[in-house]
């Protein structure tokens, strides 16, 4: 029988932590970070304590002093694992994002120890996994041990959100503020020229996946004119608020959850916690579901808006590594490029910068050595740039190579140009 949970300090609660366990860290803006860093305060005691996560927020585990303390096995790399994940005091596990709670549930990553952050337990005695449902929901039902933050700031999300407090071992109070990001203020002229051509695709009645950053957020900058859109996402920020409250995403042409927007995991400003806390139009679920393609189809005109590092001229995607160093992950991008893609009316679309920063054309005659491919030249549907949008679906090798010039930066075309030649008309 499930004993009482115990409400204890965080110094306390980490010390039924050992050497060797396997410890699932609450990700994104849900990241339990007092806990963690009461862990991470104990290192000198601890050997080879696995971590493993998506996306976390608000500490750095990249420090050298770690190494054989801990090691970061990374579902998903942010930047507070990535140097560790690319030395060797970490490494990356490539996984959709909607096949994570299986490598849980059917024992693949057995897991230990479960690190959550939860709102407090209500009249019937629940908590709320708030801003991060996504693969928390499974290591909570199969950890041999979750420990909890209870902070009144973490907003109380529906959905399958909740969890029985008695699930509990270890409960530490903390009145934290939750991590914020605001993708607008990233926002230039390119990513805004972005918005709007893929905005252009977007058609009335559309169901909607927005991936992580700047250019989805400008993608619903230019949405309000729309009707009748709906909103299943793996993930949406602050940019949905408006068009929520305006009525511009009221999920009435969706079949699957119609009626209620559909998120895995929410990252944003207090205005967004704010926005979904006890708010039953949001449904936070379990990211099996959310980002299941065979459930994703079922929706109408799913359209799709996922980034990419870099694309070559036959359109393979490398979205999680930039050459032979990981930079992030898989994800939800081929989840979505599929389920889109199957669904009636739908448009999976990639869209991205024609330049790096450092002035380096996206597109490119053949990918970096080393890096990886996440949506396959078989997957490809539209890509998008601010030079304008191509759909490069049933195009052959040559046609495709042409098409990606079109919408390159004016003064790499003649490089691509030449590339295509030399691969297919030499």
């Amino acid at each position: 029988m499930k004993k009482e949970t115990k409400y204890v300090s965080a110094q306390e609660a980490v010390r039924h932590i050992q050497s060797h366990h396997r410890v699932f860290v609450h990700g994104s803006a849900a990241t339990p970070i007092t806990v963690v860093q009461a862990l991470m305060d104990r290192k000198e005691e601890l050997r080879n304590v696995e971590l493993v996560s998506i996306s976390t927020l608000g500490f750095d585990l990249n420090d050298p002093s770690l190494e054989g303390h801990f090691f970061i096995n990374s579902l998903f790399v942010s930047e507070s694992v990535r140097k560790a994940v690319n030395s060797n005091r970490g490494d990356y596990v490539p996984v959709f994002l909607s096949e994570i709670p299986k490598l849980f549930n059917q024992g693949f990553l057995p897991i230990d120890v479960a690190l959550l952050h939860v709102s407090p337990p209500d009249k019937h005695g629940y908590v709320s996994l708030g801003t991060s449902v996504d693969v928390a929901k499974s290591a909570a039902f199969t950890a041999k041990i979750i420990i909890a933050q209870i902070n009144p700031n973490m907003p109380r999300t529906h959905g399958d959100a909740f969890i029985p407090f008695s699930l509990i071992d270890y409960a530490v109070e903390v009145n934290d503020e939750l991590p914020e990001v605001s993708y607008s203020n990233d926002s230039d002229m390119v990513c805004a020229q972005i918005g709007k051509n893929v905005a252009a695709l977007v058609e009335d009645g559309a169901t909607l996946q927005l991936g992580i950053g700047t250019i989805p957020d400008n993608v619903l900058k230019n949405l309000h004119s729309h009707r009748n859109l709906g909103l299943h996402s793996e993930m949406f920020s602050d940019g949905a608020i408006d068009l929520i409250k305006s009525g511009v995403i009221n999920n009435s042409k969706k079949k699957i959850v119609n009626g209620y927007c559909v998120s895995g995991f929410l990252i944003g400003t207090r205005r967004l916690y704010d926005f979904v806390d006890d708010n039953p139009i949001v449904k936070c679920l379990d990211i099996s579901y959310v980002n299941d393609p065979r459930v994703l189809s079922l929706n109408p005109k799913v359209t799709a808006i996922n980034s990419a590092i870099e694309i070559d001229i036959t359109g393979q995607v490398c979205a999680d590594s930039i050459g032979m160093y990981q930079y992030s992950g898989i994800g939800g991008q081929m989840d979505f490029i599929r389920g889109a893609a199957l669904s009636e009316g739908g448009k999976p679309i990639i869209a991205l910068p024609a330049r790096t920063g450092k002035g380096i054309s996206r597109i490119t005659p053949v990918l970096k050595s080393g890096a990886g491919v996440v949506t396959t030249r078989g997957h490809i549907h539209w890509v998008v740039t601010e030079y304008g949008a191509v759909n490069l679906y049933g195009k052959n090798m040559e046609q495709r190579a042409e098409m990606l010039t079109s919408i390159a930066h004016p003064d790499d075309r003649e490089m691509l140009e030449r590339a295509t030649f030399d691969r297919f008309l030499k």
